[in-house]
């Protein structure tokens, strides 16, 4: 059977805006967006993005580094931007912000951010090819340079490289 090219599309296809309010059933007693529910959000954001760049059902395979800068207010609006930064065989980063804004008083500021990883499958559930990722401007690059690293990096904290394996961090860290 001959090689066949991987077909290709572009990261901005698989960008997603998700919105919500942060009501009362959404908070802590502190009237602040739980933790957990802001990580469902971002989940759902994530994977929507996901599906968009694989045309696939996809399953959440992890998550890396979900920063809480600020606590999310009751009343807020919380918007949530995912998009796909790489693909790799059956499986796509995506990185996620997102941004509170308190609407009465016009403020609106960055409080979270992460990386989740998709595995696309078909109806059994078999992980399956999807598209090679093409990163266009200098942000979506940036993040496309960035994710073999942070791939690696997942691998070898979850035992599935070796660390003498990880060719892009030890570049990273200069060792040999």
């Amino acid at each position: 059977m001959p090689f066949q090219m991987r077909k290709q599309k572009p990261v901005k296809d698989s960008f997603v805006i998700m919105t919500e309010l942060v009501l009362p059933n959404d908070t802590n007693t502190l009237n602040n967006l739980m933790g957990g529910r802001m990580m469902h959000l971002m989940d759902i954001a994530a994977a929507i993005s996901a599906q968009k760049h694989s045309n696939r059902i996809v399953v959440t395979a992890s998550v890396d580094n979900v920063s809480f800068r600020d606590s999310i207010a009751l009343g807020s609006v919380v918007t949530l931007q995912a998009q796909v930064t790489r693909s790799f065989n059956s499986s796509m980063e995506v990185h996620i912000d997102v941004w509170a804004e308190d609407i009465p008083s016009g403020t609106k500021m960055k409080t979270n951010e992460a990386f989740f990883t998709f595995v696309a499958v078909d109806q059994t559930g078999r992980p399956i090819d999807v598209p090679e990722a093409v990163a266009e401007t200098e942000e979506e690059i940036r993040l496309y340079d960035g994710a073999l690293r942070r791939r690696q990096l997942r691998l070898v904290l979850g035992g599935r490289m070796k660390p003498h394996e990880a060719t892009e961090l030890k570049a990273l860290f200069d060792l040999e």
